[in-house]
């Protein structure tokens, strides 16, 4: 049996999985509001508290975490969590403890993706010896690099997301100056996340909100999201265009970055629910106005991946696979043609 598990900022998915070399299967997952708990090491009790998992013996664990991973340590950007990987293995008599940041995790999920769990945003032209990269939005943002080398994928853990916002026109520099006004710099995950979401929702109104009237509301980036894909706020319908599009652009920052000419996935919580936002159009144009490399960027691919547990099924296939390389033909990319055709 494998303890696998994607710790986030806002919710934790813990799974025990069936140990398939090629498909984990996972036989009990639980979700938690990641800060009801102290500690990782509190929550990791509850779920094995659960009447199906207790008792079972565990040969191996992996956690991808939002945030920094430094050998068998790690802290959680957006949580006061610091975990320890040998204190879980001692706690829990378990061999071998892995800690992945979420991001590399998730990454190890793509070559064990169906088509029902991809949607194509843009075909492409997949380059036989490109790279991969993965852009992720939720409560914050992650990015990851996943190079090809001697024929296999190898994936690299970032914390790309804290890196400096670039406003690209009048509109986003007027953004930029209010969160400026707000904050002692501004990254790029201060627009492109959750919290971005509520972050520049008040920069973006003329007027009263008529979908939320308090952003400290934990709902808050669904509200308004949802506010505006049902077009029923103008200032939301502005926030959500300003959201895809410079979620857009930093995925193709990302992906001249690392030359992922084999494809760029969008991950994440956010981009299942926000598609329409992602298929209008906006999206692929901030992706692509990259100048001089317009035309390399529209040969791309780029997919967003729908299942909400990716990244826990990533963690669990490294923990069996004691992080084995992918093999560069195992990706979705060699079936994009026939996954969701293209917005």
């Amino acid at each position: 049996m494998i303890l696998a598990g994607d710790v986030g900022g806002t919710k934790t998915m813990i799974g025990l999985f069936d140990a398939q070399p090629i498909h984990p299967r996972p036989l009990v997952t639980r979700t938690f509001t990641t800060t009801d708990f102290p500690d990782l090491t509190t929550l990791i009790a509850a779920f094995a508290n659960d009447p199906h998992v207790s008792g079972t013996s565990v040969s191996a664990a992996c956690f991808g975490i939002a945030g920094p991973v430094l050998g068998d340590t790690a802290a959680l950007t957006n949580v006061p969590f610091t975990i320890d990987a040998r204190n879980i293995a001692r706690a829990f008599d378990i061999p071998r403890v892995t800690l992945l940041n979420d991001l590399e995790a998730m990454a190890y999920s793509l070559p064990l993706l169906n088509r029902s769990e991809l949607h194509v945003l843009q075909e492409g032209r997949p380059a036989p010896d490109g790279n991969l990269a993965l852009i992720a939005a939720g409560t914050g943002l992650g990015e990851a690099f996943i190079h090809r080398v001697n024929g296999r994928f190898i994936p690299s853990a970032t914390e790309a997301g804290h890196a400096d916002w670039a406003a690209r026109n009048e509109r986003e520099i007027g953004v930029l100056r209010g969160l400026l006004d707000r904050f002692s710099r501004v990254e790029v995950e201060r627009v492109v996340s959750g919290r971005g979401l509520v972050n520049i929702h008040p920069l973006l109104h003329h007027g009263d909100c008529l979908a939320v009237d308090d952003l400290s509301h934990p709902k808050a980036a669904a509200l308004i999201t949802q506010a505006a894909l049902e077009r029923r706020c103008g200032g939301c319908i502005e926030t959500l265009a300003l959201f895809a599009s410079a979620y857009g652009a930093e995925a193709g920052n990302l992906a001249l970055r690392t030359m992922a000419t084999a494809g760029v996935y969008v991950g994440g919580g956010i981009a299942p629910k926000i598609l329409p936002a992602l298929t209008d159009g906006r999206f692929l144009s901030a992706f692509r106005d990259k100048a001089p490399y317009t035309d390399l960027l529209a040969e791309i691919p780029v997919t967003v991946i729908l299942t909400p547990d990716a990244a826990l099924l990533g963690a669990a296939h490294a923990a069996i696979n004691e992080r084995v390389l992918m093999p560069a033909q195992e990706t979705p990319a060699r079936s994009r043609r026939t996954a969701h055709g293209a917005a």
